[in-house]
């Protein structure tokens, strides 16, 4: 046998998954995740209520972050402390200057 030779895929070989689980008549099922009924989700749906809070200052920076990065300019580390002081001002002003920002594409 050469070296390449055993690594040959062919019609006899057969994929074989670790995690699925044989059952009496030998077929191969995906067991569902704890606590998750049976179907074929493996995660819980999420639940918005478990969903943790972000601060309306937080919220505008990362809108301002992604403004900046579709209008082609991408903020800088340097850009830093002026993306912050934007942040902070009220939320009309951050939507004003986000709609300049999109009407430049």
């Amino acid at each position: 046998m050469t070296a390449t030779a055993a690594f040959e895929y062919g019609p006899n070989h057969d994929f074989v998954d670790p995690c699925a689980v044989e059952d009496d008549t030998g077929s191969a099922w995906w067991p569902p995740a704890d606590g998750q009924p049976d179907g074929d989700h493996l995660l819980a749906p999420p639940r918005p209520a478990d969903r943790i809070g972000i601060d309306p200052r937080d919220r505008r920076r990362l809108e301002l972050h992604a403004a900046l990065t579709a209008a082609g300019i991408p903020p800088r580390p340097e850009d830093r402390e002026a993306i912050e002081s934007l942040s902070a001002l009220s939320g009309s002003v951050n939507s004003t200057v986000q709609r300049w920002l999109h009407h430049t594409l």
